[in-house]
């Protein structure tokens, strides 16, 4: 059975829109624009907030999707309204008889909510400890880390599978910062722990304006890398 596209027009020339998963900033919108555009017939805009191109020309569908995808994203052709159950059953694209929207957009949707709940609900502990002084039991950075690893890792997976594509076509956009910024972080306070002076039971953290010349590796910033991950997927 052949698939229909949301389309406009008649004739070789046509009006192709396409969702696009995977994009994070405004500078990800610009870059596929105009991957898409160095095609030859090919005008096409593409919008962040929707997170959707309208592609004008002659170029089929599955060279748009490839071209997507070779630039690091996943872009899916947008059906009809009528797919979805019987044609009289109102449903509109993606959406399962049961009422989930399964469009990509909805799943991915989907998943950086569960992600900020988890990381939320992990990095407020890592942050009150170390701004609170006096909650820091012995060896409270051990059970910081514990929390804040999966957050770093798991919780800002998009950002760095991000950067990482970004990387690969060298371009930078802000997964790059997010990426580079949380991880350093991590790498620095793991240093600290396994290295340094940080992980020696009874460390503490208080409140410096001055930085102390030396005592680098007894401090970590696991809350700084959790926090900023957790903020950033809020966003």
């Amino acid at each position: 059975m052949s698939t229909t596209y949301t389309t406009h027009g008649e004739g070789p020339a046509t009006v192709v829109d396409l969702d696009i998963t995977g994009m994070t900033c405004a500078s990800c919108a610009n870059r596929i624009e105009r991957k898409l555009n160095k095609l030859d017939g090919v005008h096409a805009t593409v919008n962040f907030a929707t997170e959707r191109a309208t592609v004008d020309g002659t170029a089929d569908v599955d060279t748009l999707v490839a071209t997507v995808k070779d630039a690091g994203y996943t872009a899916t052709p947008v059906r009809p309204k009528t797919v979805g159950g019987s044609p009289d059953s109102g449903l509109g694209d993606g959406i399962e008889p049961d009422g989930v929207d399964s469009s990509p957009a909805a799943v991915e949707l989907r998943g950086l909510r569960q992600r900020l709940v988890i990381s939320a609900l992990l990095s407020i502990p890592v942050i009150v400890l170390a701004m609170v002084p006096a909650w820091q039991f012995t060896n409270w950075q051990w059970l910081s880390l514990t929390l804040a690893a999966p957050v770093i890792i798991w919780g800002g997976y998009p950002f760095h599978l991000a950067a990482w594509r970004n990387l690969r076509h060298g371009t930078a956009t802000m997964d790059t910062l997010v990426s580079m910024g949380t991880l350093a972080a991590f790498g620095w306070s793991l240093y600290a722990l396994f290295f340094g002076m940080a992980g020696m039971p009874g460390m503490t953290h208080g409140f410096e304006l001055l930085p102390d010349r030396g005592a680098g590796a007894s401090f970590i910033y696991l809350e700084a890398a959790a926090g900023v991950t957790t903020f950033i997927l809020a966003g």
